[in-house]
């Protein structure tokens, strides 16, 4: 994955780490934070500093995006209004309490939530402090708390592969490759993001998880029921699944909680139809499982509805009528500002879900290289106010893929070619981690 095309220009970009860029008053902040000459710290020359928050971001895997405004303080959180303090004379403490000594520990977490996730890896240099407040996740909880997230799409193309793409600093971010497994090699697979880890799931009743805090990969908890073509979303630090099939075929429609702090799977009340093949989202504060497959090959065209609060179940008829089919992919489906998008494979359409006449409305079309097996090979996800579709065409001397991303606005779609590489496989699996 070298090299891409930007934009209209078709200019070449490297698909490389490279710096992040930061707000003016990230800027502020970073200056500080990273160059600060503190106690024991001695300031790095420009070159010298560049090239180590390079190896460490790769090392910590922690990116850089676009960054949602902070909702009002909460309790037992930083008061993040504070933020605008004179950062620029801030000077860091060698392992002490306060972490920065000059303006104390909450004012500093303060500024460290405003900073891009790319920097993290340079802060967790500076002092066992930072280093603990990074590792150990808690960084990563404040920010969900502030309603702070950043975006990276993972996607796999070749087996024990993923790749990661920060679509705001238009850089590839290396992922070690999974450890090799010959049960999970052969079988499908499924995956997902939750908090901080990217969870990928064997039929062979493996899981294997990857976390941004160590850059690695260990083995993940298995659910009670062990599931594939399952649809599932993510909200936080929690992950819903539901539906699917297990190993000796049979059509489910249990479902289970997923907690990424406290790694553990939590039975929930069963849907009221089994499926397979289906999609899932998190709209509204709900969890919507839509379209799939039951018994005998019948295609579904309804959808449920999970209320989190009264953990209850709602059919709700004829919600993916037209999104998939007997021998095609899941429905293609993502959630953007509370508002439900789908990618009609066949007809190459973008729709968008009318709550209100449950009903989908035609905006415009995909990208016109966006090209799937009856949707297979194809992702259509959100990334944080985009909507991005990964795919390509292909050829008998190889093929290509493209990640397009476009902010939808009730318009036709206009999409941005972000991104470009040759490859020879489709995309396997695809999944979205902000935090």
């Amino acid at each position: 994955m070298d090299l891409c095309d930007k934009g209209e220009e078709g200019e070449d970009m490297a698909l490389q780490g490279g710096d992040s860029c930061l707000a003016p008053t990230e800027s502020q902040w970073a200056e500080g934070l990273l160059g600060g000459g503190g106690v024991g710290h001695k300031r790095r020359a420009p070159e010298d500093s560049v090239e180590e928050v390079q190896e460490l971001d790769e090392a910590d895997c922690c990116g850089g995006g676009k960054r949602s405004k902070p909702s009002s303080p909460q309790p037992h959180t930083p008061d993040i209004r504070e933020a605008h303090a004179p950062c620029r004379r801030i000077v860091v403490a060698g392992g002490g309490g306060n972490l920065i000594g000059e303006i104390g520990r909450d004012l500093s977490i303060s500024c460290l939530l405003r900073l891009s996730r790319s920097e993290y890896g340079s802060v967790a240099s500076l002092s066992r402090d930072f280093r603990s407040l990074v590792r150990g996740g808690e960084i990563y909880r404040l920010r969900r708390q502030n309603n702070i997230s950043e975006h990276w799409v993972y996607f796999s193309c070749n087996v024990l592969e993923w790749d990661a793409y920060d679509l705001y600093s238009e850089r590839r971010i290396s992922v070690p490759k999974m450890p090799p497994d010959e049960c999970f090699m052969c079988s499908d697979k499924e995956s997902l993001a939750v908090g901080t880890e990217l969870l990928v799931f064997g039929m062979a009743h493996i899981v294997f998880r990857y976390s941004i805090l160590t850059n690695s990969w260990t083995r993940g908890e298995v659910m009670n029921s062990p599931r594939c073509l399952f649809g599932s979303a993510s909200i936080g630090e929690k992950a819903y699944v539901a539906g699917g099939t297990d190993s000796g075929g049979r059509i489910l429609s249990s479902a289970e909680l997923y907690n990424s702090e406290t790694h553990r799977w939590t039975p929930l009340p069963s849907m009221n139809r089994a499926r397979k093949n289906c999609s899932g989202v998190f709209m509204d504060g709900k969890f919507y499982v839509i379209g799939g497959v039951t018994n005998n090959n019948k295609v579904l065209t309804c959808g449920e509805e999970y209320d989190v609060q009264s953990r209850s179940w709602k059919v709700i008829e004829n919600m993916s009528e037209g999104l998939n089919g007997v021998s095609g992919a899941p429905p293609l489906i993502a959630v953007v500002k509370n508002e439900l998008y789908a990618a009609d494979y066949s007809e190459k359409d973008v729709k968008k879900y009318d709550k209100q006449n449950n009903k989908w409305i035609t905006l415009g079309k995909l990208p016109e290289r966006s090209v799937s097996m009856n949707g297979w090979g194809l992702a259509f996800r959100a990334c944080g106010e985009r909507l991005i579709v990964i795919g390509g065409p292909r050829t008998s001397v190889g093929g290509t893929i493209e990640l397009n991303s476009w902010v939808p606005d009730d318009k036709p779609p206009v999409w941005n070619l972000i991104a470009r590489r040759p490859s020879g496989n489709f995309v396997y699996n695809c999944a979205v981690m902000g935090c």
